[in-house]
């Protein structure tokens, strides 16, 4: 290959790179004006208020944000509404006895009362009255994941009345007790001090 020859191949290559850079921002330029199916153009799309800097999702409703909860030790975010140990009594009987015995002994499901003491037993029997540290835990629970053919499928009443009943069955409340936002966080669950030992660094009250 002559000395000319190859500098005319040089130079091909080197206008080559050239229209490949000019072709990919020509795509870049492309796609920023682009327009969605409404006619915005991308940019508009990225400045849009409605939905964040991109516009993308929406704004989640009332409905939407009532799916997800979380209820603390404290019962702070409690929802509205209450129950008895009789009106837990029924919906026990109709939604949560076929898993859980007519006495709450256990069957299909977990066994939720007694075991007081048990847990470092060698013979653990883990229930409501044995394990559980906070009855709004409890309560976040069944509202959360029972029944188990339908969970969440409660209402907030239903969820407090059965908890209520569940609670008393085991001897923690009152029989006459009334579960609600106020009442829930102040029960005292048999276990509540069973899974903090004391810190043992000295600068820690």
């Amino acid at each position: 290959m002559s000395i000319i020859s190859e500098h005319a191949l040089r130079r091909a290559k080197h206008a080559m790179r050239w229209v490949a850079v000019a072709a990919a921002a020509g795509l870049v330029v492309g796609c920023a004006t682009a327009t969605s199916g409404n006619g915005a153009t991308r940019n508009d799309m990225a400045t849009g208020a409605a939905g964040g800097p991109f516009n993308f999702g929406t704004t989640p409703t009332a409905a939407d944000l009532a799916h997800d909860f979380s209820y603390p030790a404290d019962g702070r975010g409690l929802p509205p509404g209450s129950g008895t140990y009789a009106q837990g009594k029924v919906v026990y009987e109709t939604t949560c006895q076929a898993c859980h015995g007519d006495h709450l002994q256990g069957g299909v499901g977990d066994r939720l009362i007694g075991g007081r003491g048990t847990l470092a037993s060698g013979a653990p029997v883990k229930t409501v009255e044995s394990y559980w540290p906070y009855a709004t835990t409890f309560f976040d629970y069944v509202k959360r994941a029972m029944p188990f053919t339908a969970p969440g499928s409660l209402t907030d009443d239903q969820v407090y009345a059965v908890t209520a009943y569940v609670l008393a069955e085991a001897n923690i409340v009152g029989k006459d007790a009334t579960m609600n936002a106020q009442t829930l966080p102040q029960v005292k669950m048999p276990n509540r001090d069973g899974f903090v030992t004391r810190d043992p660094r000295p600068d820690v009250p």
